[in-house]
């Protein structure tokens, strides 16, 4: 990947059009107990050959509407009397960055989020007081190709997922002039604790992760993080569901959801990737919407944090000597316990305990020798609606991954029923995963075939040569398997490279495949089991 330079063009603050509410905004104990950073996430658009293609001054003039009845974003942080942090709601506005590359948006290939994308978002000065930060950092950055990159940061104090893309998708449709389809839910009372506090679970979600068995404690650079995606076809989500037969399942658990069986993949990928000895305990965090999970649930358009993170806890041996099935049982009974008792009990919790850096989500992921992971599903998101009138995002997702053992689950822009995992791993580990090779971003290397037209518009044979920048070149090869198997396939390709080099010895093709016709009568005497069912 080429370094990419960016050249910062213009920075201005953007308030709301009219006069919003002035006041404070109480926030809960789910909203504090989150770090205290800007959570970062990109768009990609590609041009669409108009000639006001993401013209910042309307996108400006749009996000002062939206500000109006999102009003906590152009705040600020403060700490009342007694110190607890809550939004100032003083309409000082939002950062909005504009910027240009000589990079084209193709430089950045699949779009995982390296380090080198963080230049997309504007930094923030965490050294100075929370009073100083914005609570939404906005930067418009155009690429050479005439694409446009939109990062966002937003203060995770403010909102989490669900509401940030609510306000997103809420701008993009004041650009292209459409009214209010969900208005904000502000009062975050809704999630206060019982008074008094009365927890009734031990709460293993805001428990430190299990010791290691082999301590390795030295903190990871965010350089020495390896970030890919791999894209999941809906075949290969069908291929795991039938792992499902290998096994019991918990009890009157007729299925599991796709995201239970996946999650149960991804543990225990990471943990053989990791190399766990057989009795280290490992757990998985899982950040769960709360907002239909309580009795009664949130009001529509609750905007805040209402994520809490269920905590399947298991030993590695019997993770991986397991089917899947019993991975998928252990994340599917965690999910089940968080009821409205349970997350009730969890944010009694949090208001009994004295020292929350302790039990911070994402802390526990900074040491070499993790023995966790965490897997967060975006992919029932609406992430492509932000179309702000120039066509919907060609990709969305993270701008960074500050830690090891942290999956993302993203839907595709092609709305096939495919997933892409963002996964981020120490650079040992990443290539022993070994299940999800060949990755999604070696596919764009042979050209892609439409099998939903008639079979006799097929080639038979599709050829790619991609040359690299290094010089380096690679051969695509597709071949339609009724052709050839791998033996006949390479013996074209062989005698193709000894034509190239002008040679002509060569074992000539027999063709004629009647010597593989039944008999006649068929008279088969045998059970053939291997053409039998893997699990009748």
């Amino acid at each position: 990947m080429i370094k990419m330079i960016i050249n910062v063009k213009e920075s201005t603050t953007v308030r709301p059009a009219q006069d919003t509410h002035n006041g404070s905004l109480w926030l809960s104990n789910v909203d504090l107990v989150l770090p205290r950073f800007h959570t970062p996430s990109l768009y990609f658009y590609r041009p669409n050959g108009s000639t006001n293609f993401f013209e910042t001054q309307l996108l400006k003039e749009a996000l002062g509407k939206a500000l109006v009845s999102f009003y906590p974003m152009a705040g600020r942080l403060k700490r009342n009397q007694g110190g607890r942090i809550e939004i100032d709601c003083n309409g000082d506005g939002v950062l909005f960055v504009e910027a240009e590359t000589d990079a084209v948006l193709d430089d950045l290939g699949d779009f995982a989020p390296t380090i080198q994308q963080k230049q997309l978002i504007p930094t923030v000065d965490y050294s100075a007081d929370i009073s100083s930060y914005n609570l939404l950092i906005l930067q418009v950055t155009r690429f050479k190709c005439g694409g446009v990159s939109l990062g966002v940061g937003l203060q995770h104090f403010v909102a989490d997922g669900v509401s940030g893309i609510h306000f997103i998708n809420h701008w993009s449709d004041v650009a292209r002039g459409l009214d209010l389809k969900t208005p904000p839910f502000f009062d975050r009372t809704v999630l206060q604790a019982r008074d008094p506090p009365t927890p009734k679970f031990p709460h293993v979600e805001f428990q430190p992760p299990p010791p290691m068995k082999n301590p390795a404690h030295t903190r990871i650079p965010e350089s020495d993080i390896s970030i890919s995606i791999f894209k999941i076809t809906s075949d290969q989500l069908n291929t795991l569901k039938s792992k499902t037969k290998d096994g019991p399942g918990p009890l009157n658990t007729p299925s599991f959801s796709t995201f239970e069986l996946l999650a149960a993949h991804v543990w225990r990928c990471l943990c053989r990737a990791c190399g766990f000895p057989d009795d280290q305990q490992t757990k998985m965090y899982i950040p769960t919407n709360i907002r239909a999970r309580l009795q009664p649930g949130l009001p529509p358009g609750y905007f805040g944090n209402a994520f809490i993170n269920a905590a399947p806890t298991t030993v590695t041996g019997d993770l991986l000597s397991n089917p899947l099935i019993y991975a998928a049982g252990q994340i599917h009974d965690a999910l089940a316990r968080m009821d409205d008792e349970y997350l009730r009990s969890a944010i009694d919790f949090l208001e009994l305990e004295k020292d929350w850096t302790a039990i911070m989500p994402g802390g526990f992921h900074l040491y070499r020798g993790h023995v966790m992971c965490t897997v967060n599903s975006w992919y029932r998101f609406p992430i492509y609606d932000a179309d702000f009138g120039w066509g919907r995002p060609i990709f969305m997702g993270p701008g960074w991954v500050g830690f090891p053992g942290l999956c993302i689950m993203l839907p595709c822009s092609t709305d096939d029923g495919s997933l892409s995992l963002i996964i981020s791993l120490e650079p040992d580990h990443m290539h022993l995963g070994g299940d999800f090779a060949p990755t999604m971003r070696l596919k764009p290397l042979i050209p892609a075939v439409d099998s939903k037209e008639d079979f006799s518009s097929y080639v038979l044979l599709v050829l790619q040569v991609t040359r690299f920048r290094c010089g380096g070149v690679s051969l695509g090869v597709g071949m339609q398997h009724y052709v050839a198997d791998g033996a006949s396939g390479l013996h074209f390709i062989n005698h193709w490279s000894d034509v190239a080099r002008g040679l002509d010895h060569y074992t000539p093709p027999f063709f004629d495949r009647t010597l593989l016709q039944a008999c006649d009568p068929p008279t088969s005497k045998f059970p053939h089991v291997e053409f039998h069912p893997l699990h009748p």
